[in-house]
């Protein structure tokens, strides 16, 4: 081809730690066409895609993109509105709460689009689709090729010239597959100059392609059109061609897939399924199956995606109960309790389901305890997995960070382990290379043919569906046809098993009518698009902080526990702070033991009895008894009142009182203590006045006390507004901090790299909706205040709405500035709520007051906007403040509020690294 290269790369290099995922790349990619790479997963596909959409930091080499270095930020910056980026993984790019058509509305928002537009793209993607009847479905609830179309889908909603798809397809029917294709060949008949590169797993899908450039161990190891690579390794199909093009180390072993006929044998079916229906509501998702597979066949399950297959195995291994009819395993009705049932049956689920925190090995050793593996044979099974499926070198590493192929190998390592007698394998090779997909099969054909062992498959790949010995074809939860492979092909009169396949399908869908009129995307959108260029170009753009912002908000409310948390979590916090915090000091329990018993001991203990900080116990009859009523911390003080009190008072000697008071709160013992000094005194005094007629004044000067502000000494009036202060704190940043992480985890945040959308315009509009969230929260903390402690405002409300704005907008600020360092939820929340709590207990005035805090103490307090609301908070519920008062206050928490967003923009990075 002599087409000018789209992308160019010289010399790329990229490493994750010590492995190698580019190495020394030189690369030119044509423009104007459908280019491919193949290649094995963990070859550096992916990689090289991300660093040509420029999601991904270059770290050595030069990489030209669209006629520009795609190192330069000016440059990156105009890529974002030619280029559409779809990461690898079922729906990563989607957001599982939002319907489909939210989904693409959302994109549309990010690109600019008008309303109008928008629609009119929408509407046509979907009826390309096929997704035109689910609008309304929630993206979580798709099966996982209705999610790739729909990521498709959000990819194209703009008009690009370079699509880069990483495996848009793995996983889906080949009906969905030709939809894809057909949707892609009829926007570039439209935009003849638009280019696509494309990672796929299917080699009959990159039979084609214009273009393509095979990957092995980080190296391209051969380019040109199909029938040149074809050409240059004298193979028929391309998957032996790349095979035969692959070093030597990497398919040395490698044989061709050989399927010996298979021997009856006698005996009841393996599995069986009488009527088998599943029901989820008013869905059927599984409608009166029955099948039959015999002892040691290799039984093929295909399917559109979303028919029925994946519940269908599901109830098959006991996993989700049967809504009618019922299945049998060797003749036997099946019992999913039974622990010798499960050690009949191996099932590898289609997504991975084995533990991520877990190494390779740590996953074996698990599951060969689960399976009741005798101890002795368990190191010498795991070794031979291990060794079966090519997972020696990875066997300590955890499979997180394992490419998704490698993950699907222990995963049916793991299914094999406790050798069973049936295999139900779901979509088992979905992303697998063709040399490992090789390996699985003689796998499978050795324990079919020698072991007996029955295998149940479900599988996209036609030349996995061939390979076995009988298949059922499946639609909208019913089976159209089954049968041995080569009688369905003729049965529709097809070439290819795959092309029968969308026979069937299409007719018991009645899909040849709505593929021969799907629109192709409408001409009118792209006008609009290209007059809409010059506003997305706007470095910062309100109507796309809204997008994010609206997205956000619409995800919180139909997150039911993360609102009820957001809005209740307070409520219930201030009411258990509120009554279960209390500084005031009294009731104090005590009890007496009077071994005097005159008028004069029974005139000091009605000193006690008669004061509103005491509650009288009945009376100890010793002391030991005191003590222990003391150790059980049913008195807080007890009274001895030893013998002869009151006549040593009478003759004017000094008798003394033994008072024990419990030391074990402090601030509570002390304030005993003046309690009961003051109890004394007034006794003394009276005592006094009795004998002489007259009080004694022993001081030039008497000093009476009174409070300015919460004159009834109530610490309700204190904590109340405190524990606003902490609520407005803690859970809008906690709430916050997970924002940005979560699309970390999710994969989401490839939306972010790949759009237009800055960083600012990102974080702004995820903090937004936390914020309103906030202001919400605080309304309902005042009502409570008000309504159920009775703590009125007293001050101007207008100073502390305005300062709660300013505070929620630091707190929410600062879990964004948390959530960009951190990468998982769990770290997310953790770290807000240790981080802001600190600060927003010890040093922020609600124990000790600021001014009497120290070095650092207070330095720490000030540098957090806790301290700085604490004013705000107090000073406008207790002491009738104002902005004349509290603007010093208010300014501080603008200051943090901009400090927080600031250090976010900066230290969120456009690029992966």
């Amino acid at each position: 081809m002599t087409l000018a290269p789209i992308v160019r790369l010289s010399s790329v290099s990229h490493r994750y730690g010590a492995t190698c995922a580019l190495d020394d790349v030189t690369l030119e990619i044509p423009a104007g066409c459908m280019a491919g790479l193949i290649g094995p997963d963990g070859v550096g596909k992916s990689t090289l895609l991300a660093l040509a959409a420029g999601v991904r930091r270059l770290q050595t080499g030069t990489a030209t993109v669209l006629g520009g270095d795609i190192t330069t930020r000016a440059h990156r910056r105009s890529c974002n509105h030619r280029i559409a980026y779809m990461p690898q993984g079922l729906g990563r790019n989607l957001y599982p709460t939002l319907s489909v058509y939210e989904n693409l509305d959302f994109f549309g928002r990010l690109f600019g689009q008008p309303e109008a537009e928008r629609r009119a793209r929408i509407d046509g993607l979907l009826r390309a689709t096929g997704l035109d009847p689910f609008p309304d479905r929630p993206a979580g609830k798709l099966s996982g090729g209705m999610k790739q179309k729909l990521s498709l889908c959000s990819a194209l909603i703009h008009d690009p010239d370079l699509v880069i798809l990483d495996e848009p397809t793995t996983g889906v029917d080949p009906l969905s597959r030709q939809q894809f294709w057909d949707l892609i060949d009829r926007i570039r008949a439209e935009r003849p100059a638009m280019s696509v590169i494309v990672a796929t797993a299917y080699m009959e899908e990159a039979e084609r392609f214009d273009w393509l450039a095979a990957m092995s161990a980080g190296k391209v190891i051969a380019t040109g059109t199909p029938q040149e690579i074809r050409d240059a390794a004298h193979q028929p199909t391309l998957e032996k061609a790349f095979i035969a093009l692959l070093p030597e180390s990497e398919r040395q072993g490698h044989r061709e897939v050989v399927v010996p006929p298979r021997i009856a044998s006698d005996g009841p079916p393996a599995i069986e399924a009488r009527g088998l229906t599943c029901r989820f509501g008013d869905f059927v998702a599984v409608d009166h199956v029955d099948f039959q597979i015999g002892r040691g066949e290799i039984f093929g399950f295909l399917g559109s995606n979303g028919c029925g297959k994946t519940t269908t195995m599901k109830m098959l291994t006991g996993l989700l109960p049967a809504s009618e009819g019922e299945a049998l395993l060797f003749g036997e009705k099946l019992d999913a309790r039974d622990m010798q049932t499960r050690q009949r049956v191996g099932y590898m689920s289609q997504s991975f389901s084995l533990y991520s925190e877990l190494t390779v090995r740590q996953n074996l050793e698990l599951h060969a305890q689960l399976y009741h593996l005798p101890p002795e044979h368990r190191e010498t099974r795991i070794a031979e997995v291990l060794t079966s499926f090519d997972l020696t070198e990875e066997a300590d590493l955890r499979p997180e960070g394992l490419p998704l192929g490698i993950r699907q190998r222990l995963q049916l390592a793991v299914a094999v382990l406790h050798a069973p007698e049936v295999l139900i394998l779901d979509e088992p090779t979905s992303g697998v290379d063709p040399v490992a997909r090789d390996g699985f099969w003689q796998h499978l054909i050795k324990l079919s043919r020698e072991d007996g062992v029955t295998i149940f498959v479900s599988t996209h790949f036609m030349s996995e569906a061939e390979r076995c010995d009988r298949i059922s074809l499946m639609h909208a939860g019913k089976v159209l046809a089954m049968g041995a492979p080569q009688e369905l092909t003729e049965s529709k009169g097809a070439a290819t098993l795959g092309e029968a396949f969308v026979d069937y399908l299409r007719a018991a869908a009645d899909e040849d009518s709505a593929a021969g009129t799907a629109p192709a995307a409408p001409a009118q959108p792209a006008a609009a698009a290209a007059a809409a260029a010059p506003a997305a170009e706007r470095r910062f753009d309100p109507a796309r902080l809204w997008a994010f912002a609206r997205r956000e908000t619409t995800e919180i409310l139909r997150d039911r526990m993360r609102l009820a948390f957001a809005l209740l979590g307070p409520i219930i916090l201030m009411l258990t702070f509120g009554y279960g915090i209390s500084f005031d000091v009294q009731d104090l329990s005590y009890a007496v033991y009077d071994r005097d018993r005159t008028a004069e001991s029974r005139e000091l203990l009605e000193s006690f009895s008669g004061s509103r900080y005491f509650s009288e116990k009945p009376a100890a009859s010793s002391v030991t008894e005191l003590d222990a009523r003391m150790r059980n911390s049913e008195l807080v003080f007890a009274v001895e009142i030893p013998p002869g009190f009151g006549k040593a008072l009478v003759s004017g000697d000094r008798p003394e009182v033994r008072v024990a008071v419990d030391g074990a709160m402090p601030f509570r013992a002390e304030t005993t203590r003046g309690y009961l000094q003051g109890v004394a005194g007034a006794y003394l005094n009276d005592q006094i006045e009795r004998r002489y007629g007259r009080t004694v004044d022993l001081s030039a000067a008497s000093v009476e006390t009174r409070f300015r502000y919460n004159q009834s000494f109530k610490s309700v009036f204190s904590m109340v507004p405190s524990v606003i202060m902490l609520m407005l704190v803690l859970i809008p940043s906690m709430m916050a901090a997970m924002g940005v992480v979560r699309e970390k985890e999710t994969g989401s945040i490839a939306n972010f790299r790949s759009t237009p959308v800055t960083r600012a315009e990102f974080l702004l509009g995820k903090q937004l909706p936390y914020v309103v969230i906030a202001l919400i929260s605080f309304a309902s903390l005042v009502l409570v205040s008000y309504a159920v402690f009775g703590v009125p405002i007293k001050g101007s409300v207008a100073a502390l709405l305005v300062g709660t704005l300013f505070y929620v907008l630091a707190t929410t600020g600062f879990g964004v500035l948390i959530s960009t360092f951190t990468r998982t939820q769990v770290a997310a929340t953790f770290a807000t709520a240790v981080v802001a709590i600190i600060p927003a207990v010890n040093f922020s005035g609600l124990l000790v007051p600021v001014s009497s805090l120290e070095g650092g103490a207070r330095v720490f307090g000030l540098a957090f906007p806790a301290v700085w609301y604490q004013q705000i908070s107090v000073g406008t519920f207790t002491k009738s403040l104002g902005f004349a008062e509290l603007w010093r206050d208010h300014l501080a928490l603008v200051g943090f509020a901009v400090l927080f967003i600031v250090i976010s923009i900066l230290a969120l990075k456009k690029q992966e690294a």
